[in-house]
């Protein structure tokens, strides 16, 4: 007595042609609409990773006599307390949620060939008084067109 496949394999076909033609294939399923929330007052604007390159020169032997300059979009820094300012406005925490930074953003502190060192550690100890936690201190470069 054998086993008898015919009624099996006639059922696996019919199954088989049910599922083909019960399901739909859409070509809109390769993508996926999102429907994203707008903008709310109060809501952070965080940029990218890309390091805030803070240009250090000196301008003569006094404590104040330094000049910084922000690379990108950002407006002049007079001193270090206006740094400070600056970076701690900036900063995304839960006092100023609409800053640009994460408090581990990183801050390159880049001075001139014949920048003091107590100006860059100035600099550099502004952006730690911000509370910024990632800060490099980079190799001196020579006089940028951006601080003449």
């Amino acid at each position: 007595m054998g086993l008898n496949l015919t009624s099996m394999i006639d059922v696996v076909f019919l199954l088989l042609i049910y599922f083909m033609v019960a399901t739909e294939f859409k070509i809109a399923e390769e993508s996926f609409p999102m429907d994203l929330p707008a903008p709310k007052n109060g809501q952070s604007h965080m940029l990218d990773n890309e390091p805030l390159v803070i240009h250090v020169d000196s301008s003569g032997e006094g404590p104040h006599d330094l000049r910084i300059q922000l690379e990108g979009p950002w407006g002049k820094i007079e001193n270090t307390r206006a740094l400070t300012k600056f970076l701690r406005m900036s900063k995304i925490d839960e006092f100023h949620v609409t800053g640009y930074f994460l408090q581990t953003h990183p801050v390159l502190v880049t001075p001139t060939e014949n920048a003091r060192w107590e100006h860059a550690l100035a600099v550099y100890n502004a952006a730690a008084l911000a509370q910024y936690t990632n800060i490099t201190l980079a190799e001196p470069v020579t006089k940028l067109d951006v601080l003449q």
